[in-house]
């Protein structure tokens, strides 16, 4: 009697909404604090969290941009009169994408309404166990008190700080969804990574990478008619099957997106022409590189967001070199009242459909007299480049140190889709692999699927693979004709000698 709320959920992403909601479903009184704070460019947002926002919304949209684009490009062979050359505006574009991201802000607050779940727009710290201090944007302060918290602030992007002039003069994601107009010649760092628009270099870091994101924002802006260059100091796709991010990259480049591979950002400075001009090292060659830009995005990482909470004075511990949040498979913190879901939580995976299961589950354990936990072995996902990438389950990589690569059979094949035959376009990079443990049984324990609309071909295959599916049952499966996941169907034996990769680890 002595709490204001049953519930008080710390952040409102995607996972931290879902749980509100599914408590408030049980009668529960909830309440959600969330506060975005601008990005150092001064670019802010509203209800949602990162991926309606800034992540795999806008994402999507724009990839279908570039998507168009190509296939005007196919049009002329199969009959259309399209006058070329054909150009793109961005500005149009991101009004659109922006005012539908703006529509689904407003969407979340009404649902919120609806479900009689208070939401504060305040900046929370813990005061102490039970209670969060939050502030507004002017300083005035609010209490809130729960007998249960969920902390599910997620990340944001991090900064090279170490690199003079990143922090000043460079973007990263935060920023690059809500420009109004193109950012011309825009640098684009991915972990290290540098990324410009009419002449783009994205960059990307040994450690602590989302080489996803930065892959995915390069292939689109090159398939929007933008010069992009990558600068990648280590691996592409960083936890992926190594041998099909090398196909990624290798579709990547035939399409017009450059490389500097190899190669890291050691200044950025700007011009009289406020053009930027961006200094990186070779580390192979030993040699330094320079050229200017008009935008360099940063894609080094994303940090999780607890800056502001005050969790060490209330006891609730974090990895102190990731800094994410330690909880068990319950979701419970250190603190036995104090949860945390999503991005922020140490081990998950930074994928929006696990915080919002994680989230639903939660809130059923806690009041619904559930006992359920979220499972998160072979959760499917696709990397949105211009070729797209689907997987679900292990990497040849982790199931060779899984299992032992004695005792691991890959199934693989490249094919061509048949929309790209009249169209005349390469499919050198098409491929599907199938890792399956060695045995009478050969349980498949990994996906990985590089084709037109991957995303939807790997959805349909992950609930068998869930399920235990095996090799021999996957053949017995009548494929749709003709259809690309038909191939997955059809797959041949190859043997492996040995993986020249990194392995990723269970």
């Amino acid at each position: 009697g002595k709490n204001e709320y049953d519930l008080l959920v710390i952040g409102g992403g995607s996972g931290g909404l879902a749980c509100a909601k599914e408590a408030a479903q049980f009668g529960r009184k909830v309440a959600v604090l969330d506060y975005v704070e601008p990005s150092p460019q001064g670019t802010k947002w509203g209800l949602g969290g990162t991926c309606v926002n800034v992540g795999c919304i806008p994402k999507k949209l724009m990839h279908q941009a570039a998507l168009l684009g190509s296939a005007l490009k196919d049009a002329q062979h199969y009959g259309w009169n399209i006058t070329q050359p054909v150009h793109h505006t961005w500005s149009v574009m991101a009004q659109a994408v922006q005012n539908y991201v703006k529509s689904l802000n407003w969407g979340h607050r009404v649902q919120l309404q609806d479900k009689k779940v208070k939401y504060f727009n305040l900046k929370g710290s813990f005061s102490d166990p039970y209670t969060v201090c939050g502030l507004t944007k002017a300083g005035k302060e609010t209490i809130v008190t729960a007998e249960n918290i969920v902390i599910a602030t997620g990340g944001r992007p991090k900064y090279p700080t170490h690199i003079a002039g990143a922090l000043e003069h460079g973007i990263t994601s935060d920023d690059l969804f809500w420009l109004k107009e193109s950012p011309g010649k825009t640098p684009l760092v991915h972990c290290p990574f540098v990324l410009h628009l009419y002449e783009i270099i994205v960059y990307i870091s040994l450690t602590d990478a989302l080489p996803d994101v930065s892959l995915e924002c390069a292939g689109f802006l090159t398939g929007i008619g933008l010069d992009t260059t990558v600068m990648m100091r280590s691996i592409p796709l960083r936890g992926f099957d190594q041998q099909m991010a090398s196909l990624v990259t290798e579709h990547m480049e035939s399409y017009g997106t450059k490389f500097l591979k190899r190669c890291f950002p050691t200044k950025v400075e700007k011009l009289e022409s406020n053009r930027l001009q961006v200094t990186w090292k070779n580390t192979e060659l030993g040699t330094e590189g320079t050229d200017s830009f008009d935008t360099v995005m940063w894609a080094v990482g994303r940090a999780p967001d607890i800056e502001t909470l005050n969790l060490e004075a209330v006891g609730v511990k974090t990895n102190s070199e990731t800094g994410k949040i330690i909880v068990d498979a319950s979701e419970a913190t250190s603190v036995p009242h104090i949860y945390a879901i999503g991005d922020i939580t140490e081990g998950r995976p930074e994928l929006t459909p696990t915080a919002i299961a994680a989230g639903k589950l939660l809130a059923r354990r806690l009041f619904g007299q559930s006992s359920e936990l979220m499972d998160y072995d072979n959760v499917p996902t696709t990397v949105f480049t211009p070729l797209e990438y689907g997987c679900v389950g292990l990497s040849e990589e982790a199931a060779v140190q899984c299992y032992g690569s004695d005792n691991i059979e890959v199934y693989h094949a490249y094919y061509k889709p048949l929309e790209f035959t009249v169209a005349e376009r390469d499919a050198t990079q098409c491929y599907i692999k199938m890792v399956c443990l060695r045995g009478s049984e050969q349980r498949i324990l990994g996906l990985h699927f590089i084709g037109p609309n991957a995303g939807e071909v790997i959805q349909g295959f992950a609930l068998g693979i869930k399920c235990g599916a095996t090799y021999p049952q996957l053949m017995k499966t009548i494929g749709i004709h003709p259809t690309c996941a038909e191939e997955i169907t059809k797959l041949h034996i190859t043997k492996r000698s040995g993986l020249d990769a990194t392995v990723t680890g269970c």
